[in-house]
């Protein structure tokens, strides 16, 4: 089948900068959409950022001008380069992206990565 397989994540200083990858695998036709989401401790999780498959790019007000999401096609790949964290981008942050894989279009997740950025 396919599978999403964070990876990247890691404690760092506010202010200080984490680039984030999520490589597809599997039995992949295409990929539609490419997602992250981040899930903080007791609250919901969030759309972080998405890249279409033509890299058209859209981000949650709270990290716009600081993140940035890119992909690259022949690599399967989705990456978020993440700047000037804030104590309050600590989180587990998912990948997620829209798969073809045997002619059947749907969503899937990767298990996610952490994110620590002490306050």
């Amino acid at each position: 089948q396919v599978q999403l397989v964070e990876s990247g994540g890691g404690l760092v200083q506010a202010g200080g900068s984490l680039r984030l990858s999520c490589a597809a695998s599997g039995s992949i036709l295409s990929i539609n959409a490419m997602r992250w989401y981040r899930q903080a401790p007791g609250k919901q999780r969030e759309l972080v950022a998405v890249i279409t498959s033509g890299g058209s790019t859209n981000y949650a007000d709270s990290v716009k001008g600081r993140f940035t999401i890119s992909r690259d096609n022949a690599k399967n790949t989705v990456y978020l380069q993440m700047n000037s964290l804030k104590p309050e981008d600590k989180a587990v942050y998912y990948c997620n992206a829209d798969i073809y894989c045997s002619s059947v279009l749907r969503a899937y997740w990767g298990k996610g990565t952490e994110v620590i950025v002490p306050s």
